[in-house]
């Protein structure tokens, strides 16, 4: 089987992972060589500086099958089969769960033998292994790709005004393995604080926690027992995880929007932003 990195010289495969029939790759280009002009050139080299790379997935399949985010597939070669899962008959139900829950109509999985490569992004990857009955809940965007053996499905938050409070969207993903499955995050996995909670209480003050086991029950409260406590600790509500699990903090997501909303209003500097990720 061909390698995706192929015959591009500027690209390397940075992480490598494997299970049953499948391995994953995730490509790297080095540099980005076919710029020419110096305003982009100039651009792109403090990018590369900062690890703002153009990043690929790449999917070796051997009798097996994945399922992949709508939109995401770039090209592939070998005894490949994509199947969209709607046809004549359930067109019309996906459609109004669809309407409903927010998810696409329907996510292709692609089954056999052969090299499925991903559309690049500037996102970064993350690769996790689900065991047997494990079962994580993302946030909505971020699934990528998964092995063809992980149930992938739109699920609703048990509460509703928890969801409006915390920031949360009303539907999110449910993963539930075994297999492997990728993820797109805005913040890489160095920047990423696993937490593991046993019988215990989490309380975040943002919705900043990207990724939590599906066990753990998720509530808004008071920061404070009383309404007065609350506002004098300036927090207010926060977001609130319950039971054993583990959860995923990515604290840095709200600087990064902060950031980009400050520039984009014209601000050159960071003197002028509130970086608290409790008003970002």
């Amino acid at each position: 089987m061909n390698s995706a990195v192929g015959t591009r010289k500027n690209v390397k495969i940075t992480q490598q992972f494997e299970n049953g029939g499948l391995r994953v790759e995730i490509l790297e280009y080095q540099k980005l060589l076919g710029i020419s002009d110096t305003a982009t050139a100039q651009r792109v080299f403090f990018m590369e500086q900062q690890n703002i790379k153009v990043r690929q997935i790449a999917l070796y399949l051997n009798n097996e099958k994945v399922t992949v985010e709508r939109g995401a597939m770039s090209y592939f070669q070998g005894n490949l089969q994509m199947v969209s899962g709607v046809t004549v008959g359930n067109a019309l139900g996906k459609m109004l769960k669809a309407s409903v829950t927010g998810e696409t109509m329907s996510q292709p999985e692609y089954t056999g033998t052969g090299m499925l490569v991903l559309e690049p992004s500037f996102k970064h990857f993350l690769v996790l292994q689900l065991g047997p009955g494990e079962s994580i809940t993302v946030d909505d965007g971020m699934f990528y790709c998964a092995q063809g053996s992980v149930t992938v499905k739109a699920v609703a938050q048990k509460r509703m005004s928890a969801a409006v409070a915390g920031g949360e969207t009303f539907f999110q993903q449910q993963l539930t393995g075994p297999g492997l499955v990728i993820l797109e995050s805005v913040v890489p996995m160095e920047e990423i604080d696993i937490i593991r909670l046993e019988n215990d209480v989490l309380r975040v003050d943002g919705n900043f926690a990207i990724l939590r086991s599906s066990s753990l029950e998720f509530t808004v409260e008071r920061s404070a027992k009383t309404l007065i406590g609350s506002a004098m600790s300036g927090e207010g509500l926060v977001n609130v995880y319950r039971g054993t699990g583990e959860i995923w903090l990515a604290p840095t997501i709200k600087v990064y929007k902060t950031m980009n909303s400050a520039f984009a209003a014209g601000y050159s500097s960071t003197s002028a932003m509130n970086m608290n990720t409790s008003h970002a």
